[in-house]
């Protein structure tokens, strides 16, 4: 039996849901915790932190095309959240999920992201290299 999703996870993702549907990224610092890790498909390593985070993020909503989500489920404690959604990167229509962590007040600590087809995901790597590579890369340098 799952037990009603916290109003502060409720929150983050209707948030969230704004940001995605209007491209209006200015309220996603609001939602991350301090210490967030944006796991990217494309990369093995992790992204510590906000501002890389929402670097990588700002920039995906522009690369994304017919962005939908789908379905949504929730861990029994409703401290995690899988949005399945479908996009398009040109002529590539892709499917993914975005696993969502939250901390006690709602806020995110962890979002993974899974994508496939092969073909989309190294469309979006290329995509997501020449749009936010270098100030990522310089970001993380320090």
């Amino acid at each position: 039996m799952t037990e009603a999703i916290p109003p502060q996870v409720a929150r983050t993702l209707a948030t969230w849901g704004e940001i995605i549907a209007t491209g209006d990224v200015a309220a996603l610092p609001s939602i991350l915790a301090d210490g967030v890790v944006f796991r990217s498909p494309a990369f093995f390593k992790p992204y510590p932190g906000k501002e890389a985070t929402v670097l990588v993020l700002s920039t995906v909503i522009t690369v994304f095309e017919n962005f939908t989500y789908f379905r949504t489920f929730y861990t029994p404690d409703g401290s995690s959240a899988v949005l399945e959604f479908g996009a398009n990167i040109g002529a590539k229509s892709l499917k993914g999920i975005d696993m969502f962590r939250f901390d006690a007040d709602g806020l995110i600590v962890e979002l993974e992201v899974m994508i496939r087809p092969g073909n989309a995901l190294m469309a979006l790597g290329q995509t997501m290299a020449e749009r936010a590579g270098p100030a990522l890369k310089a970001l993380l340098a320090g």
